[in-house]
């Protein structure tokens, strides 16, 4: 009867480390996308909420150069900022090993507090422009795994 015990103990122990291989093997890889990994943040902000560019990939809509855009995740804390170039491109960074992806998409958005007046005067000065965020694919530089995100759309709020 101690035998029977043995085995069923064993044969036990081999299905939960059969049943932990696939954990760990998805732990393993969130590591490494985490150390071989970024998350990029980019978008073109223009002067009004529904910008607009060609299929040339010109600029229907004029571009919001120098506006200070922000990262804020939760109640408003600012976990990175990015000022817009002269074509009103911004681009942001993350580390994946300190920002869980489904927490970026759910709880952060972009906000951009530089007053909409100083590029479109028919904006009043206390005006703010917002979106929330969206996956668009991955690309692979070498070794190193970039998640990229954009806008889902700027909204203006009061």
């Amino acid at each position: 009867m101690a035998s029977f015990k043995t085995l069923l103990f064993v044969s036990l122990l081999v299905v939960a480390a059969l049943a932990a291989v696939p954990i760990a093997e998805a732990q393993l890889l969130g590591l490494i996308n985490g150390l071989l990994g970024l998350i990029r943040i980019q978008g073109t902000l223009f002067c009004t909420a529904n910008g607009r560019v060609s299929s040339a990939g010109a600029s229907l809509t004029p571009v919001f150069p120098n506006a200070t855009v922000q990262l804020q995740c939760g109640s408003g804390n600012v976990i990175s900022t990015a000022t817009t170039n002269a074509s009103g491109l911004f681009s942001i960074l993350l580390d994946p090993l300190q920002f869980v992806l489904s927490s970026l998409l759910s709880n952060c958005k972009l906000v951009v507090n530089t007053p909409l007046s100083t590029c479109n005067s028919s904006f009043s000065g206390t005006q703010i422009l917002e979106s929330t965020l969206q996956v668009i694919g991955n690309t692979l530089v070498g070794i190193l795994n970039i998640i990229l995100l954009i806008p889902a759309g700027f909204n203006v709020i009061n």
